[in-house]
This record gives C-alpha cells, structure tokens and sequence, in this order.
C-alpha cells in the first residue's frame, strides 16, 4: 500500500509536465503546415499580378481603364481621400473635414464588416431554430416549409426594393439584404442536415433513456454542424455581395458606396483600390470561419468536415 500511495504523485509529476511540449509542438506543425499553402497563395496573387504588369509594360493594358497594381496600390493616400464619405458628402462640407484618409479607409471597412456581421448572427439564429422548428413540430412543417421553398430560390437582389420600402435608408437595408441571402438557404440546409442523421444513433439514444432535449443536444447538433457550417462559408460570399449592393444604394458610407462612387466619377483605381480591400476582408473572413470549424469540429476528421460531415 505504502508502495503504491508514494507511486501515484510520482506518475502525475512525470506525466504533468508532457502536456505543454505536445501542445507546443502541435502549434509548430500548424504554423509549419500553413505555409506551403500560404506560399501558393501568394505565388498565384504575384502570378496573375505580374500578367497585369506585363500587359501593361507593353502597351496592352490602358492605365486610364485597367491600371496596374501598381499604381492604384501605390499610392495610398490618393485612393484613401475618398473613403472619407461619412462628412464629405455632406452639403457644405470643406473636402478636407472628417477624418483622416487612413481612418476614413478603417472606418468604411468596420461599417461594411458589422453590417455582414449581424445580418449573419441574425440569419444564423432564426435559420437555425425555424428548421428545428420545422423538423420538431408538424403544424409549423405544414405551415411554414412551403412558403420557405417558394422564397428561397428568389435572388437576395431582388428584396432590395423591398428593403428600402421597408427600412429606408441607413444601416437596416444593408443588414436585411445579408439576413435574406442566408436565411432561407440555411433554413432548408437545417432541415436537410436533420434528416440526414444516422436514425440508430438517435434510437440508440432513446434506449440509453436519453430525453428529446438530449438527443437533440447529443446527438442531432453535433451531426449537423458540419454541413451548416459549410453551407454558412459558401453563403457567405454572396452575403458580402448583397450588401455591396444595398450599400451603394445610399447606406452613407461604406466599401458599396465606395465602388459606386467611384463608377460615377470614372476612377478605375479607386474601383480596383476598392476591389483588393473585398478580396482580402472576404479571405480573412473564409478563414476565420474555416478556423472556427476546425476548432468546434474537433471530432471531425478534417477532411470531413471542410465537405460536411460524413
């Protein structure tokens, strides 16, 4: 006895300290395992930047229509003195009021990024918990589902008059156009992802003596999430598109108000400026939300859960 009280402290002193250099090591082999596909990623963006170049080196590429990364890129504080909308555009304002053009730019893209943000915790709120509700409750299946089929087909662009009529102008259109480019989609993906759960892991659950609220919880969540959040990524592109849209409507300043001030003035690097501002925000979100499943899927073999689940 005396033997084995002195042999367990032992064990957990020896064992204690084995956990920070596994942890350690598996960060290195992320960032390790990053990097060939951060060096392709760049590569292909130097690649096709490059052709732009050339084409414009010898003459192919109009600077006045297609200028190159080069010039709308270089020179920052040119393109960034027309983020400044939120004053500038106000009648009887000096052009130089407000704030600073590297402010204006940070500003404009926060307005644009808070927009996508809560027209996307919204739609996957209320997505979430109406298909449960479809797929849990036959009165509301009966009652809601077909009106969901008939509207989700409808192209998010087409609700913007219904925005304005609805919101006005402002901040909520913007947010209603993200909210309908992902609700109806991911009330159906819901539903479909609840259908497709294995039925003998959710009778073995039943004979445990799990309850209705458990089996949810336990068993149908963790099986659907993987799909969802996979259709969410996919959404979530056209979500940034639909609120480029809404904003150039007249939301007040914004990276859509942007563009359509730049279309309106003729300034194709403010566009392309514009441009390079979308695809990088839109890259940091696809892998936030990519990071973001990998942690919650911890269960899911990786390559499962970027197509959905098994």
């Amino acid at each position: 006895m005396g033997t084995t009280a002195t042999a367990s402290p032992r064990a957990g002193r020896t064992n204690a300290p084995k956990h920070a250099p596994s942890r350690m090591f598996r960060l290195w082999a992320a960032i390790l395992g990053a990097l060939p596909k951060l060096f392709w990623t760049c590569l292909s963006i130097a690649f096709f930047a490059g052709i732009w170049e050339f084409l414009w080196y010898i003459g192919w590429a109009d600077p006045r229509l297609l200028p190159p990364p080069h010039i709308f890129l270089g020179n920052f504080a040119e393109q960034a003195q027309f983020f400044n909308t939120a004053e500038r555009w106000t009648i009887g304002v000096d052009a130089s009021a407000g704030p600073s053009p590297t402010m204006a730019v940070l500003l404009t893209i926060m307005a644009t990024i808070l927009r996508v943000l809560a027209g996307l915790l919204l739609a996957t709120v209320a997505s979430l918990m109406l298909g449960i509700a479809i797929r849990y409750w036959a009165p509301v299946e009966k009652l809601v589902l077909p009106t969901v089929t008939l509207l989700a087909p409808v192209s998010p662009v087409a609700w913007l008059p219904v925005a304005i009529f609805l919101f006005g102008i402002g901040n909520k259109p913007a947010v209603f156009m993200v909210f309908v480019a992902l609700f109806f989609t991911m009330v159906l993906a819901t539903i479909s992802q609840i259908d497709s759960v294995n039925r003998n892991y959710i009778n073995v659950g039943r004979i445990m003596g799990a309850t209705r609220r458990q089996i949810f919880l336990r068993v149908i969540l963790p099986a659907i999430l993987p799909g969802l959040l996979v259709v969410l990524r996919l959404n979530l592109f056209g979500a940034w598109m639909v609120v480029l849209i809404a904003e150039a409507t007249g939301v007040g300043y914004g990276l859509g108000q942007v563009i359509m001030m730049a279309r309106n003035t003729f300034n194709p690097g403010l566009v392309f400026f514009t441009i390079v501002i979308i695809g990088v925000i839109g890259s940091v979100f696809d892998f936030t939300l990519r990071a973001v499943q990998a942690r919650v899927l911890y269960w899911v073999p990786k390559g499962q859960a970027s197509m959905g689940g098994g």
